[in-house]
């Protein structure tokens, strides 16, 4: 698949599509768009870029205050997400919201640990402490936080059944040789020199659901929150367990299994809150290859799906997508995993990419309707690089690191163009942050 050089008219048909955002209501027309429907997935085309996180959280305000969506997920790891829901809910005491997103210690804690992220949940909070009868949860879909899952597994029980929890501890020992390292674990069970768990964590899924009815009380109905709360744990111990252990056969499918989890997730929260006859209404925040159309993409050519496809082929026209890009600017990453964060210089998009052609327009802020039949979604709907930059930042091998082939218009269903942005700021500014790369010719040589 090679990439689509712009010509004059594919810039002009884009031109003419384009939404210019201006002033405090430059969303207000794509937020009556995507709140027709169910579930609103809303991407990011990098995770530290300040206006990716400022845009969707001011159309998500939009979306709650509005039109009554009440889930909000998150790509971050369910346990680490509960203990701020809980606060932007009015459930605990923390003292500030800083101190509510405590438990995002794993790397990358920018990605979370953010000003932008604070704003939004003290919004959230002051939100939810005016409408106790409407609020709106915050929650995690990620699976990478197996031992902090077990430990809450354990805890609920204890509260509730010690005797089942003295079950599940006897389960969960079967990690006890392999500290709190689940890549040490998989690499053990996959060479063969250490037993796999796998039983183990679906015998205690399996428990947990079968125990419902003695664990949920009809009249405390906290209870039942809370039993959802540690099976939604106990599912990440099942499906982390296994997506560490295909990491380490080198099958292909880790991808898969992980946003697999994700849209789980996903249908579960819509389960739960939509009992007795309610409809639930999610907004989905993720990386754009996540909630992009992966079928449009090159993941569909390796065989992997992601959860843009799974949730439109589970519900249809009931799904929204609005991805996001970017030309230039700066953005928030380390040079590679477990590194500290950095104020990195985003290269100008190559030429011929999506972003390059967003550019051309010389428009330095809007949006695209791509359900809309027009000569720009004919334009976009063949396939052109388009960039994806994570929480690792490589511009020594940009081409290689970073860009992809998709189909924008079979991709998703709105595009954000921001021209120029930059770097997210987390809470917790380094040296290697505040001492950022020099400007060099930028941007006076773009």
């Amino acid at each position: 698949m090679s990439a689509t050089e712009p010509t004059a008219s594919d810039v002009a048909a884009i031109a003419a599509a384009a939404r210019p955002v201006e002033g405090a209501h430059g969303y207000d027309a794509l937020v009556e768009r995507a709140a027709n429907a169910q579930i609103v997935l809303v991407g990011e085309a990098s995770h530290g870029t300040e206006e990716f996180y400022a845009v969707r959280a001011e159309i998500t305000r939009q979306l709650v205050e509005d039109k009554g969506f009440r889930l909000v997920l998150l790509e971050a790891d369910w346990p680490d997400v509960l203990r701020a829901h809980r606060w932007a809910r009015g459930e605990t005491t923390e003292r500030d919201v800083g101190t509510a997103l405590g438990d995002f210690k794993r790397f990358p804690p920018w990605m979370w640990r953010n000003t932008a992220m604070t704003s939004f949940i003290t919004w959230l909070r002051d939100w939810n402490l005016a409408h106790p009868q409407e609020k709106c949860g915050l929650f995690g879909m990620d699976l990478y936080s197996m031992h902090a899952s077990m430990a809450l597994v354990l805890d609920y029980l204890e509260t509730v059944d010690p005797y089942a929890a003295k079950r599940a501890r006897q389960r969960y020992a079967c990690f006890d040789d392999y500290g709190e390292s689940p890549q040490r674990y998989a690499m053990a069970a996959t060479i063969g020199r250490g037993e796999s768990c796998e039983a183990e964590v679906v015998a205690q899924m399996a428990e947990l659901r079968r125990r419902y009815g003695s664990l949920v009380t009809a009249h405390d109905p906290r209870s039942e929150e809370e039993y959802f709360y540690a099976e939604q744990n106990a599912r990440l111990v099942k499906n982390a367990e296994a997506y560490y252990r295909s990491m380490f056969r080198g099958r292909d499918n880790s991808w898969n299994l992980r946003d697999a989890h994700m849209t789980e997730t996903l249908v579960a929260l819509l389960g739960h809150y939509g009992k007795n006859g309610a409809t639930p209404k999610a907004v989905v925040w993720a990386h754009n290859s996540h909630l992009g159309d992966a079928r449009a993409t090159d993941m569909a050519r390796r065989g992997e799906w992601n959860v843009g496809q799974l949730a439109r082929e589970l519900f249809g026209d009931r799904v929204y997508s609005i991805g996001f890009s970017t030309f230039a600017g700066h953005v928030t990453a380390a040079r590679d995993w477990g590194d500290p964060a950095e104020r990195r210089r985003v290269r100008p998009a190559l030429h011929g990419s999506c972003e390059d052609l967003m550019h051309s327009t010389g428009i330095p802020a809007f949006w695209l309707d791509l359900r809309e039949a027009s000569e720009a979604t004919k334009v976009l709907d063949s396939p052109r690089l388009q960039r994806a930059i994570g929480v690792i930042y490589r511009p020594e091998t940009e081409r290689q690191s970073h860009y992809f082939h998709a189909s924008v218009s079979a991709q998703f269903d709105a595009m954000v163009h921001l021209d120029i942005t930059h770097a997210l700021e987390p809470l917790e500014r380094t040296s290697d942050w505040d001492e950022a790369e020099l400007p060099e010719t930028f941007p006076e040589g773009l």
